[in-house]
């Protein structure tokens, strides 16, 4: 009788979890092919055996793919299960006829319209800011014994469904390191939660079994979907067969599956070294399915989430945009395959954004034989590989950060090379003017194209300079008499009613990088470079000489005429004429000192003889009392 009164005083309350979702197994062989840690990508993901890795976990677990988990929790007859009362699971997660709990499959409501719209980088309406208080406070959450304990702690600032998700999201993101060891053992272990939590590393799908249990807990239905994924390892046009090598999450919110991916959005592997660093991706958390198809390809059609559904053959060869692709803004990129073939030995890409953005590119690991222009919404590339044969063509972007990253990459196969068009090794990114430079204070340039064209080896370009800027100038070419100290001779700069302008000579034909920068006068530091321009000239006969040399008492408003030659010839008399402000007199010094007169056009005239002399100045008096005369140019005389 004792007996029976204590079973009569408790209550028995059954917490019923069912996975019921059949997951088709991998076809074929295992793949064994290896990632080599010297050239692993960034992005997490891309090993082999996943499938077989979410099946142990699953077994591990208890979540076997026919059976039914069954929890017995026994408390006194008054008390609620502390798990329901915080959780009130039961009442959350969808029940079949027969009342067992039950994922729905995804049908044609889950499905997003393919190619992206353009519309979000969500598949869902969301306002990031809404999560700034539980992001911190779900990072901040430390794991103290099992795993009902942290999802406990969690939700104490999660109030939804998605606001439960978001905190597992955060906290697996802040606090699971990638196992890059385990990763790389083509037999490994599945991981169980105990032990993730203990060593806080995992692999891919580690990291996919422990999100869908804490959203389990959490009473948010969640699926570990395996598949193929252009992560870690990946190869430009590669294809995939045998075992998947990746793992991911579909959770269910507001009556519709969304997808995320807290592998890849927890940070990225560095090359070098082949180790882990945190760096949360927004990303891969409910991402719009026609931009996570790029990378991530499910076992089952039904997981993309899209309509119509892409074949294996399309994901191999669609172009793949990198997460930093839409992260920094931009939309769509020309052309929209992974290779290109080069006509007439160039190849051309172009990038639309939805803001200003500043790029890079790379050949070959060079900044080099390409020309890169800034458009307002996006840039235009034009690239001459130097060689025939493959090349890797990666381009970067900058966005509002301080850092250029990695957003696509093409392969190029180029099967002739014009030998007419050698680019400059010096001809840096961008070329000509744009939305940056007037950014930077170089305003209504004469010449709004990078390239410019001179039959006679001359040019003047001029432009509007914001006040208190101060701009630099120099040339560089790969052959020829132009060196270190002399790439800013063959530029003579003039300042005419708040224009600048630049008259260039080049020293022979050929083609040439004319760099600009500016710089703050007020601010300390060195100049900045903006842009350059493409000097492109055919005329064997050009040979001009380099300008006279000027000193810091050259100033702003000052105006050479003539001679603009730097070199002068011997024995002769050589007209001198210039404007100059705030100056007292001007001497013109060869063996021996000859006076400039000031005109009345506000010009100082006069001239000097050769004779007898190698060098040539001119002095200015600034003030009348004094007896202090300053250069200002230099002329070298030729041998007679």
């Amino acid at each position: 009788m004792e007996r029976k009164k204590d079973i009569n005083a408790v209550s028995i309350d059954m917490l019923l979890i069912v996975h019921s979702e059949k997951r088709r197994a991998a076809q074929g062989t295992h793949s064994d092919q290896q990632a080599d840690p010297s050239a692993l990508l960034q992005r997490r993901g891309g090993f082999q055996g996943v499938g077989n890795g979410v099946r142990r976990w699953q077994k591990l677990e208890g979540n076997d793919l026919h059976g039914t988990q069954l929890t017995v929790e026994v408390h006194p007859q008054n008390a609620m299960p502390q798990l329901l009362k915080k959780f009130s699971l039961a009442k959350r997660l969808q029940a079949d006829k027969n009342g067992n709990t039950r994922p729905r499959q995804p049908g044609g409501k889950d499905a997003h319209a393919y190619p992206w719209d353009r519309s979000s980088l969500k598949s869902m309406s969301l306002d990031l800011q809404q999560f700034e208080k539980l992001d911190i406070y779900a990072s901040q959450v430390t794991a103290k014994s099992g795993l009902d304990e942290l999802v406990s702690d969690l939700l104490q600032e999660a109030h939804t469904d998605l606001e439960r998700v978001r905190a597992i999201w955060i906290w697996i993101c802040h606090h699971i390191e990638y196992d890059i060891v385990a990763a790389q053992e083509k037999d490994r272990q599945a991981f169980k939660p105990t032990d993730i939590l203990r060593t806080q590393k995992t692999n891919c799908d580690g990291y996919a079994g422990l999100f869908e249990r804490m959203c389990r807990i959490a009473g948010v239905q969640c699926m570990t979907v395996p598949g193929y994924s252009k992560g870690f390892g990946y190869r430009t046009g590669q294809s995939f067969s045998g075992e998947f090598d990746h793992a991911w999450n579909a959770v269910y919110l507001e009556g519709r599956w969304h997808l995320v991916d807290s592998t890849w959005g927890s940070g990225l592997v560095d090359t070098t070294t082949s180790k882990f660093t945190f760096l949360y991706n927004e990303f891969y958390f409910l991402t719009h399915p026609a931009l996570f198809i790029e990378d991530h390809f499910p076992d089952n059609k039904n997981w993309q989430l899209l309509k119509p559904p892409q074949s294996l053959r399309q994901f191999e060869n669609n172009m793949y945009h990198k997460s930093e692709f839409y992260n920094k803004g931009m939309l769509s990129a020309h052309p929209e395959t992974p290779m290109i073939r080069t006509v007439n030995g160039k190849a051309t890409v172009t990038i639309e954004s939805c803001a200003p953005t500043l790029f890079m590119f790379m050949l070959n690991g060079k900044q080099e034989h390409g020309l890169l222009s800034l458009r307002k919404n996006g840039m235009k590339l034009e690239v001459y590989p130097p060689t025939m044969g493959t090349h890797k063509l990666q381009i970067f972007a900058k966005g509002n950060s301080d850092i250029y990253s990695s957003v696509l990459e093409y392969t190029l196969k180029c099967n002739y090379v014009d030998m007419g068009v050698r680019l400059p090794t010096e001809l840096h990114q961008p070329v000509g003017p744009s939305w940056f430079s007037e950014q930077m204070g170089i305003m209504k340039p004469s010449h709004p194209d990078p390239i410019i064209h001179t039959s006679d080896g001359r040019c003047s370009i001029s432009f509007s300079v914001e006040e208190g800027i101060s701009v630099l100038a120099s040339l560089h070419g790969d052959d020829g008499p132009i060196t270190e100290e002399t790439q800013r001779r063959y530029i003579f700069q003039l300042h005419r009613e708040k224009r600048t302008e630049l008259k260039v000579q080049l020293p022979q034909a050929g083609k040439f990088a004319l760099k600009i920068f500016v710089k703050k006068r007020q601010e300390p530091g060195n100049y900045i470079f903006v842009f350059n321009y493409l000097l492109c000239c055919a005329n064997t006969k050009v040979n001009w000489p380099m300008f006279p040399e000027s000193f810091g008492n050259w100033g702003q408003d000052s105006e050479l005429l003539e001679p603009l030659s730097g070199v002068l010839p011997a024995n002769r008399h050589i007209p001198f004429k210039l404007k100059l402000h705030g100056i007292a007199k001007v001497l013109v010094k060869g063996q021996d000192t000859w006076p400039l007169t000031l005109n009345h056009e506000g010009y100082w005239e006069g001239s000097c003889s050769t004779a007898g002399c190698q060098e040539v100045y001119v002095m200015v008096l600034e003030n009348a009392n004094h007896s202090f005369y300053s250069y200002i140019l230099k002329y070298k005389v030729n041998a007679q």
